[in-house]
């Protein structure tokens, strides 16, 4: 058994395989990808490595299934539980590192008019897809769960104003105050937005809220 530094993905890992109960890296990669991508994003390759790891580490127990495929099967082990809890009681705030092209396209002087509308567009239609999947199975979601999918939802929200906001601007307009465009947004004064309606607890505990390297 060897000590590893353990990442983000690390705990990605073992959070899906403890959700799962036991798991191939197939699995994993396919839970990850239909569950956490929106905001935590991983690699196939990345996926198959840290399970590579963490077996070497101990925090991980294999065993292999009889016949068919012959499929390696993953569970936690009590040490690799005992670093899931541990990361998870952590309050450690870490800077988000935002990986935005439309921004950094602006940055270098795009025009507005040529991207807003399509950003708006692509925003409004992700938008429209998690407000459908709050009201689908909104109830059955854990309070994790539901909490990783209103940031999706508030997040989408910002980025549909963001994007009207650029695109109203006039060519050559100063930079205005800060926030200024937060002041402007089209749907005019009233209510703040309302957030996931709170359905009583659902009995999936599958989630795992965003956390950076």
């Amino acid at each position: 058994m060897s000590e590893v530094r353990l990442t983000t993905p690390s705990f990605l890992v073992l959070g899906i395989i403890d959700a799962l109960g036991e798991a191939s890296p197939y699995d994993v990669k396919v839970e990850a990808a239909r569950t956490v991508a929106p905001f935590w994003s991983v690699p196939h390759a990345q996926v198959y490595a840290q399970c590579d790891r963490l077996l070497e580490a101990g925090l991980l127990s294999e065993v292999r299934q009889e016949g068919g495929r012959n499929r390696r099967l993953m569970r936690l082990t009590e040490e690799g539980a005992a670093a899931l809890r541990g990361w998870l009681a952590d309050p450690s705030f870490v800077p988000v590192e935002a990986r935005e092209r439309g921004i950094l396209k602006l940055w270098f002087g795009a025009s507005p008019r040529v991207h807003a509308p399509v950003q708006v567009a692509e925003h409004r239609r992700t938008l429209e897809e998690y407000e459908g999947l709050a009201d689908e199975v909104g109830g059955l979601l854990s309070r994790g769960q539901r909490e990783a999918l209103e940031f999706g939802i508030r997040y989408e929200r910002m980025m549909v104003d963001f994007w009207r906001w650029v695109g109203s601007r006039e060519p050559g307009e100063g930079p205005g105050e800060p926030g200024e465009g937060l002041r402007e947004r089209s749907e005019g004064p009233g209510e703040p937005e309302e957030g996931l309606r709170e359905p009583s607890e659902g009995p999936a505990e599958r989630g795992a809220g965003p956390e950076q390297r």
